[in-house]
């Protein structure tokens, strides 16, 4: 991975404050209260972040909207007819839609409704992912990033409002700078993007060697000059956004740095590393390739091997299909059809190419039937990765010979919540990792459970500090030795023989009348992009965004949750 020195003709955008982003996944809310804080109004945080801020605007001109790009990387078609331009992929995106995250504005809402002292912070870190050419303008102009004085999308003023916009776009991801990728340095969104602009234009980097007429082309068009640069295919390029270490914010001072989201140190530690043995680089899987040659514009472009579609295929395809609902309030701009491809890509991919469910032959001894249920991680990180919000679990079911159901595990609710699971049900505990499940009150949940400084269970970034439980399912050869000791498992799944590499198996044991069968056993794995309880700690803050979200959730609830995975099998004799 290259990781060349730095530039001292290069700007490293730093600022000096203590708080998170996350990107196509997103920060959230800490544990309900018991009882509903004093909290600022929404309107008087808003006035002192923008107080804190003193942007020229000049720096701006370092960027351009994505409709300058797709006027020329559209209508681009493979051989079969599909519409494989990279501008429309891209605009149905989560990343295109990172700014316009209902999830985004709610969380950011809240944590600085908690923290009113670190307002201005919070917001300047967490528009790093979700505005980034707005906050780095804004950087390069003296100040820092917003996010609240760029809301609503469509309708704010000022200098940076239509780049906050566009969210993670061309502009932004093509000027990175190959320095310190794939290093701590650049984790954070601390990548760098030069702040001068050359007589011949600004580079804006790709995977070809662009031709002459190319060349030309984009730098009248829009200023930019076409320019080779290899690592925008390396998993370092990824990894500055997708690699998010927060500090709790305390009476003291900052908390200790606390791995939000490391899917890139996973995959350092799994068989698809860069040089292991099934290497395969975060776009390999996040944008495939076209699988035919094919120019990357329509305007003299000519033909190219291994195009890789700007689609980002991740994990959230729940939160696609809010955009699409509620697209006038949220200021959407791809097209309803558009916008449903990319959430129907999103679910296949986890359907195909993310883990499997396997039932091992049941059997039954003294009035109680057992079989073992093993997932497996087909992914090159752990399963579920990135924003703690996300989970996956076991659902379970035993019916007898009749059709009756005789055990039931892990069911999904209408309101989105999982029978069984303890933080669902109570908010201040979680459910631990399961070994045998023999109760229908339990139930065995792959997840990141937050603590604070006290020690109580979490939702909120700018309160948590450590993990208390951490068995989302280990990559393929993840080995804990050489593994970064921020993504190791914790609590419980460490000492579990069954939790391994690339897999786990959780054996069940129920009561059953021998007489009622042969059973039939059928386990599924779902997963769940933000779980019922990071929405619902959202309930109690009195403001625009965090009710909208809270309304959007149990509005579509019932879809919150998608089943990736499942098996059955039929047996149970006496034995």
């Amino acid at each position: 991975m290259r990781t060349p020195g730095s530039s001292p003709a290069r700007t490293r955008f730093n600022v000096a404050c203590t708080v998170c982003m996350a990107i196509g996944g997103l920060m959230v809310a800490a544990g309900v209260p018991s009882v509903r804080p004093h909290l600022p109004d929404a309107e008087s945080l808003d006035l002192v972040a923008a107080n804190s801020h003193a942007p020229s605007g000049m720096s701006a001109d370092n960027f351009h909207t994505a409709d300058r790009c797709i006027a020329c990387h559209k209508g681009v078609a493979a051989e079969d007819g599909t519409d494989v331009s990279i501008g429309f992929d891209w605009r149905a995106s989560m990343m295109a839609n990172s700014a316009r995250d209902p999830y985004f504005h709610a969380a950011v809402r809240r944590e600085v409704m908690d923290h009113p002292e670190a307002a201005a912070a919070i917001e300047g870190e967490c528009a790093r992912c979700h505005m980034p050419m707005a906050t780095v303008a804004a950087i390069q102009d003296g100040g820092s990033g917003q996010v609240f004085a760029n809301l609503p999308i469509g309708d704010a003023e000022g200098p940076y409002a239509a780049l906050a916009a566009d969210g993670v776009s061309c502009a932004l991801c093509h000027q990175i700078q190959p320095d310190g990728l794939g290093t701590e340095a650049t984790f954070t969104a601390r990548f760098e993007i030069s702040p001068e602009t050359p007589p011949e234009g600004r580079p804006v980097f790709g995977p070809f060697e662009p031709d002459e007429g190319g060349v030309g082309i984009m730098h009248s068009a829009t200023g930019f000059r076409p320019t080779l640069g290899e690592h925008v295919t390396s998993s370092g390029l990824c990894a500055s956004c997708h690699t998010v270490i927060t500090h709790a914010v305390q009476n003291d001072g900052t908390g200790p740095p606390f791995p939000e989201q490391a899917p890139f140190l996973e995959w350092q530690a799994s068989d698809y590393a860069e040089g292991a043995a099934r290497e395969h680089s975060c776009q390999d899987c996040h944008m495939p390739e076209v699988g035919e040659d094919v120019p990357v514009t329509r305007v003299l472009g000519q033909a190219r091997p291994e195009v890789s579609r700007h689609v980002f295929r991740g994990g959230n395809f729940f939160m696609l299909r809010m955009l699409n609902r509620y697209r006038a309030e949220l200021g959407v701009t791809a097209l309803p059809q558009e916008l449903e491809l990319a959430a129907e890509r999103t679910a296949d991919h986890l359907r195909t190419a993310t883990a499997t469910v396997e039932v091992g032959d049941p059997v039954v001894r003294d009035g109680r039937l057992t079989a073992t249920v093993t997932v497996r991680n087909q992914a090159g990180h752990k399963f579920p990765t990135a924003y703690p919000s996300r989970r996956a679990w076991l659902r379970v079911a035993v019916t007898s010979a009749a059709g009756r159901l005789v055990f039931e595990s892990g069911a999904l609710n209408p309101d989105g919540s999982v029978t069984g699971d303890d933080h669902d049900e109570y908010g201040a505990g979680y459910e631990p990792h399961h070994t045998t499940i023999d109760s229908p009150d339990q139930v065995q949940v792959y997840q990141g459970v937050m603590a604070d400084a006290s020690g109580a269970v979490t939702t909120g970034l700018m309160s948590a500090v450590r993990w208390v439980k951490d068995n989302r399912i280990l990559p393929d050869g993840f080995d804990a030795a050489r593994a970064d000791a921020r993504v190791r498992p914790i609590g419980a799944a460490t000492s579990d023989p069954d939790f391994a590499a690339g897999s786990d198996a959780v054996r069940y044991a129920v009561a059953v009348d021998p007489a009622a069968g042969p059973f039939t056993i059928v386990a599924e794995l779902w997963f769940q992009p933000i779980g019922y309880r990071w929405a619902e700690n959202l309930a109690p803050y009195d403001a625009p965004e965090t009710q909208r979200f809270v309304a959007y959730y149990r509005e579509m609830s019932e879809s919150s949750a998608l089943k990736l995975a499942s098996d059955e099998t039929v047996g149970g004799s006496e034995q």
